[in-house]
């Protein structure tokens, strides 16, 4: 459910903050209040494209924040959303989205603090939110969505998923032929780059790390003289030189063994020195050790160095490192598999395909017989619907046509709806006016209000042109849709505000010289003198009547 909507500096908005509550939310006013507004900020919200003269007047900025409640499941499905558009996932099932508008372009939009792009967040909303009226944030004018929608009434996911994942081995089955249709130039032409490839990997023999062993041993040898003399210089300096490290060690030995013989304590003493001198002794070995084998001749050297220009030529040609290009050897030794056998291969994904075609189209088959069977009592249920609203001759039906396989199966879907008596029947999309729209949207939403997953339902002016008994039934249905959505609802008819869970007024007012829209949370007194304001003025009728409304 959405918590809370903020919006600071959007019309005649200053700083506004809307707590709402669960289940059916009511929004009046005098026309021209701002109600509107606060369904253009959360809008704003949902990824429409934003208008910067909506900026409140001296101001050059603007922001919208709503914080939203999600359910586990929902947060299960958001959350996979999130991940892929890089924001940050929902924490203990809270979602916090925000929009800001500049003057001067500085627009930014956020999920969960993440910064994201409007398609992003515009994908987010569609996830939670519906708005029905004269704004166009209406999922069901798509008419995936309501194939969509008829398969969740059905309760068919089950049997379309078990058609989309054959439907899928055919389009991978047909990926495959594609990349083996060519002519036999290219397939030869195909054939021997990609033998030349594997045969100069494959000759190199490479082993993985082997190139910074190389380039160290050569970088080694490159160095040997200076090495080689460096090492001769530090063994002279231990064992050749006239005054020697080892022969003035040789005399501090004398020296201890001298003192042992009249302090036998000394031992103990001398232990690190007679350590460290044969730690010494070793570290000169070492040394000669490592001048002898970085000694190479003019033989060994080349055959290094022509090691190392092998090594870094293939990394040009096929990858940075070795273990990329061993890989590559890999790949293209099955793929020349593939291109030596390739007419084995192509009669082998021939015969599967048709296979599988045959399979996905039966179940596509079978799939389309069953949307038939669901698509009638659908319609028929809606209708019903929609003859307490206002449509006592409206006609509604769903049109299923057959044509190419899709992902979605055979079928082509189309809602169509006729008003009036008389009128012929048209898609629902090419329905001109919002108010008839934003009924047929609650007689939809009511009729498939277990299975509809979007959990925040918005109606603007679903109460357009219609009265007395029609607007009672308006209410009683959206009062519905609250039990299992939570239901926002902008009306002038005390009929429908009556109903509502919760009741917030919109007004204006004028703060050091300058005109505001403020929002009330009414109850009570105060609720009961806007009911009767919209039966059309506070009279002692007017004011009885409008608590019997509210007490019913």
């Amino acid at each position: 459910m959405l918590r809370s909507l903020r919006i600071k500096n959007l019309a005649l908005i200053d700083d506004l903050t809307w707590e709402l509550h669960e289940g059916f939310n009511i929004l009046t006013g005098e026309t021209g209040a701002g109600k509107s507004i606060l369904i253009d900020g959360l809008n704003l919200l949902l990824g429409v494209r934003a208008d910067k003269t909506l900026i409140r007047s001296g101001e050059t900025q603007c922001f919208v924040e709503a914080e939203i409640s999600i359910s586990s499941e929902k947060a299960a499905q958001l959350n996979l959303i999130l991940e892929q558009i890089g924001a940050e996932l929902c924490d203990e099932g809270r979602l916090i989205l925000k929009r800001s508008l500049g003057t001067t372009g500085s627009n930014r939009q956020f999920v969960n603090g993440s910064p994201t792009t409007l398609q992003s967040l515009q994908h987010v909303g569609d996830l939670l939110v519906d708005v029905h009226g004269p704004h166009d944030h209406q999922s069901l004018l798509s008419t995936d969505q309501q194939l969509q929608m008829v398969d969740a009434y059905g309760k068919l996911e089950p049997q379309r998923s078990a058609f989309r994942v054959v439907y899928q081995q055919v389009r991978k089955t047909e990926e495959l032929l594609q990349s083996l249709e060519m002519s036999e130039r290219e397939k030869n032409d195909k054939i021997e780059r990609l033998r030349h490839l594997v045969d100069e990997i494959r000759q190199a023999n490479l082993r993985p790390g082997e190139d910074l062993e190389v380039e160290q041993n050569y970088r080694l040898a490159s160095n040997s003289r200076q090495l080689i003399e460096s090492a001769n210089h530090i063994h002279g300096l231990l064992s050749e030189a006239e005054n020697a490290v080892f022969l003035q060690l040789a005399q501090v030995e004398r020296r201890l063994q001298a003192w042992e013989k009249v302090d036998s304590g000394m031992s103990a003493i001398a232990e690190p020195f007679r350590t460290a001198v044969l730690q010494l002794q070793v570290f000169d070995g070492e040394i000669q050790s490592f001048a002898e084998k970085i000694d190479l001749d003019a033989t060994q050297m080349q055959t290094l160095e022509n090691r190392v220009n092998l090594i870094q030529s293939l990394k040009r040609k096929y990858g940075q490192t070795l273990e990329e290009i061993l890989t590559l050897a890999e790949e293209s030794e099955n793929q020349l598999k593939t291109l030596e056998s390739r007419e084995e291969e192509i009669q082998r994904l021939l015969i599967e395909k048709g296979r599988l075609e045959k399979e996905s189209q039966k179940l596509a088959e079978k799939l389309s017989e069953t949307r038939r069977k669901v698509a009638v009592p659908l319609a028929e249920k809606i209708q019903k619907e929609l003859r307490g609203l206002g449509f006592a001759k409206g006609h509604f039906q769903i049109d299923l046509v057959q044509g190419p396989l899709t992902n979605s199966g055979v079928d082509r879907i189309e809602f169509i709806f006729s008003p009036n008596q008389g009128e012929s029947p048209r898609p629902l999309r090419a329905i001109a006016s919002s108010g008839e729209m934003a009924r047929v949207m609650l007689a939809v939403k009511s009729t498939l209000a277990e299975v509809d997953e979007v959990p925040i339902l918005v109606f603007d002016e679903v109460d357009a042109n219609v009265g007395g008994e029609t607007a009672t039934q308006v209410g009683l249905k959206l009062r519905g849709l609250g039990k299992s959505h939570q239901v926002l609802c902008i009306t002038h008819l005390p009929q429908v505000a009556a109903q509502g869970e919760a009741h917030f007024k919109v007004e204006k007012c004028v703060e050091k010289g300058r005109t505001l829209t403020k929002l009330e949370n009414l109850s009570g007194k105060n609720r009961v003198q806007e009911i009767a304001r919209m039966l059309g003025g506070q009279n002692e009728k007017t004011l009885a009547l409008a608590a019997s409304m509210i007490q019913k």
